[in-house]
This record gives C-alpha cells, structure tokens and sequence, in this order.
C-alpha cells in the first residue's frame, strides 16, 4: 500500500514541477520584459507548487521511515525492490529529480537576471543622485582630478 501511495506522490509532484517549470521560464521572460505586473502574477502562482512539493516530499519521507527504510535513494531502491512496482517508482523519481534540477537551473538563471538588474538600477540611481561611481575622476579649473561625489546631484545641475 505504501508503494501504491509513493506512486502517486511521484506521479502528482512530477505534474506540479513541470507547472513551476513553465512558470520559471514565464519568470525568465517577465524580468527579461521588466512585466512587474507579470511578474507578480507568476510569483504569486509559484508559491502554492513549492508549499505542494514540499509537502509531497515530507509525505515520501514519512511513508519510508514507517517501512523502517531511509528516506534518500538508498531507501527508496530497498522498496523497489521488495515491491511490484518498484520499476515505476524509481523512474517517477528519477524524473521527478530531473525536472527538480531542472527547475533549479532556471531559477539560478532568473537570480544572475535579478542581480543585473539590480546593479544596473544601483548605478543608475547613483548617477542622478551626484554619488560616487565607477566612472573616472574629471578635472576641475586648476587640473587637478576632481571627484564626482564633489559635484552638484542631476536635480540641483
């Protein structure tokens, strides 16, 4: 029964990661449209597939350790084994897994999306608040390197 049950949780979460696999992907192209409408939407969709694979995966776990087995793959393959329909959890898992690391890489990706952005709007906003930047020292009337945090804000030019 506690095979029948891992089942359906691989098969439910392997349905659920590819959902937030293609909201990932819909994050990607928000950020890359700065869609912050979107964008929300999407957040706002994500959070109740990670609260449901979460659960799944605590659920898995549990099942297991009621079988006196380990919750990992070591675990897992001794159930397989014992069980009619050990050839199919193991593939759901592994499935499971790809598209877990699937999802992973894309969020990495959308992460390097947000830091750029980030550091492109800390620069920006640097340069019309008159602050310090990366930018190369000027010269004033006498020569001498002036500092750009010593001249006057965009707004008071």
């Amino acid at each position: 029964m506690h095979d029948k049950n891992l089942l359906q949780l691989f098969t439910d979460d392997i349905g659920t990661a590819r959902q937030l696999l293609e909201l990932i992907n819909a994050e990607y192209e928000a950020l890359s449209e700065r869609d912050l409408p979107r964008l929300q939407d999407v957040l706002t969709q994500k959070l109740p597939l990670l609260t449901l694979l979460d659960q799944h995966g605590n659920a898995r776990s549990r099942l297991l350790g009621e079988l006196q087995l380990s919750a990992d793959r070591i675990g897992l393959e001794a159930l397989a084994a014992r069980s009619p329909l050990g050839d199919a959890l193991l593939q759901n898992s592994d499935e499971l897994g790809q598209l877990l690391a699937d999802c992973r890489e894309a969020n990495l990706r959308n992460g390097r999306i947000i830091r750029s952005n980030q550091a492109s709007l800390t620069s920006v906003m640097g340069i019309l608040r008159g602050g310090e930047s990366d930018t190369p020292g000027l010269y004033d009337s006498r020569g001498s390197a002036a500092k750009i945090g010593q001249q006057r804000p965009l707004s008071q030019a």
